[in-house]
């Protein structure tokens, strides 16, 4: 169906775009480089981005255009027996969706609290039941997006949220430059202490942070490229992709390194940096409150778009693996990651939900959303890489076609493996020193175990010799 495809290759770009600039963009990226040496951060970062996310966007791209079907329907026109890895990879999107959709809401309920001028900090923001009613709203607000098909929804969507993201983005960056610490942040940001390169905790980091960030490996690309016409060239599309998403994250940065420097704070903190260290800085800039809308207004937009493409990646698989309609699959599947995201939803809330002393939502990302996008770009690394025999994938990728079988899933298992481990600060450690700390070691060891275990015996004797058919 013509509704089901792209109407342009603007549409296209902006749609992919959108997937890939989120909230891992603005906030995270910032707060990892700020945790990881500053400008030493961008030689692996941009090292990863080229040779490796870039090979597996055009990876994703290709088989969904090649096989024009959804995730799950992807893996089982491999072998039927990859048809389980398939619902794996969509599962850990819907995880991943029901917690990031809580982000979502408490950035929107931010975007209104300064848009009526009371300006609200986090601590105050988690001490009613707001927070779970934003997110409900988020939640409809994406359901109802995806609802509206590729076209009438998504595309139309990202007509007007990614222009509006780039052109905050710049604006925001313009009015940074007046700020006394602009200098010191620029140096920050481009200047590499290149002794830390050493450390390999940095290079764990930045290898995450880009598959992260750009969405790959996730079955987001795979079902974008499935609405992509023959006619795009998929290399050019992945490296504006690429080049979108990164300038994206370093925009974000001359944006709140300056902020950062200029009123003392610290360059390190975390989600703690977007939700109670800026917004006291804009409380006490000029222009405050006009600087933390735009600011919590991109965010917003950003993390919407992202929310959209990841919804979409369930939505995909249902209406092409059973009898439901979009409408009805979109409903259906939006329903179910509102009631598996409410647990995080109420860990900042007055209930203050909590296992083993730990919050939700933390044991939920530290868990689910660490290792499910390092897992599942694993699996379609492998499946679509070595199993699969289809020959315009291998056409598309040309000189990229060794990098996808050969370099990428050593390096995400190391990365996943670095991750368990902690590297710094290793996962033994932590299980010794107990509390919080330990509880999230103890769940994210065993969920990489189990989900490694469970990969191992799906492939142990198909893998070598699957079952090939050819197009």
């Amino acid at each position: 169906m013509a509704s089901d495809r792209w109407s342009s290759r603007l549409g296209f770009l902006l749609a992919t775009t959108g997937a890939a600039v989120g909230l891992g963009n603005i906030w995270r990226f910032s707060a990892v480089l700020g945790a990881n040496g500053g400008g030493a951060y961008l030689v692996p970062y941009l090292l990863a981005a080229f040779s490796l996310a870039v090979p597996m966007l055009v990876l994703e791209l290709a088989v969904g255009r090649t096989l024009r079907s959804d995730v799950v329907s992807a893996f089982r026109s491999v072998d039927t027996a990859y048809t389980a890895l398939g619902w794996l990879v969509v599962g850990g999107v819907l995880l991943i969706l029901s917690y990031y959709l809580v982000l979502t809401g408490w950035v929107f309920g931010f975007l209104l609290s300064w848009l009526g001028g009371s300006g609200t900090t986090f601590a105050t923001f988690t001490e009613g039941w707001l927070p779970v009613g934003y997110f409900v709203v988020a939640t409809v607000v994406t359901g109802a997006v995806v609802a509206r098909g590729v076209r009438g929804g998504i595309e139309r969507m990202s007509k007007i949220v990614m222009p509006t993201v780039f052109v905050l983005l710049v604006a925001l960056a313009g009015y940074a430059v007046t700020f006394s610490g602009w200098g010191r942040a620029v140096e920050f940001l481009f200047t590499p202490d290149l002794s830390v390169l050493t450390d390999p905790a940095l290079w764990s980091a930045a290898f995450g942070q880009v598959f992260f960030s750009l969405s790959v490996g996730q079955g987001i690309m795979l079902t974008y490229g499935s609405y992509t016409d023959e006619e795009t060239d998929l290399l050019r599309s992945s490296l504006v992709i690429t080049v979108s998403d990164i300038s994206a994250a370093l925009l974000a940065g001359l944006v709140i390194f300056p902020i950062v420097f200029s009123f003392g704070l610290q360059p390190t903190l975390g989600t703690e940096l977007a939700f109670t260290t800026l917004p006291t800085a804009f409380a006490s800039m000029g222009f405050g409150r006009v600087v933390a809308v735009a600011f919590f207004g991109l965010l917003f937009f950003a993390a919407l778009s992202s929310s959209v493409s990841l919804l979409e990646v369930g939505v995909a698989a249902a209406t092409n693996t059973t009898r439901l309609g979009r409408t009805r699959a979109t409903y259906l599947l939006t329903a179910g990651v509102f009631l598996v995201g409410v647990p995080s939803a109420l860990s900042y809330s007055p209930l203050d939900l909590t296992v083993v002393g730990t919050p939700v939502l933390d044991l939920v990302d530290e868990s689910v959303g660490t290792y499910a996008l390092p897992l599942s770009a694993i699996c379609i690394a492998l499946v679509f890489g070595w199993a699969a025999d289809l020959a315009p994938v291998r056409a598309e990728l040309g000189r990229l076609y060794p990098v996808v079988r050969y370099v990428v899933p050593p390096v995400l298992a190391l990365v996943t493996a670095a991750k368990a481990a902690g590297v710094a600060r290793p996962a033994w450690r932590l299980l010794l020193d107990g509390g919080r700390d330990g509880a999230l070691a103890l769940v994210a060891t065993g969920v990489v175990l189990i989900v490694l275990g469970a990969l191992g015996w799906l492939l142990r004797t198909r893998l070598p010799y699957p079952r090939r058919r050819r197009r």
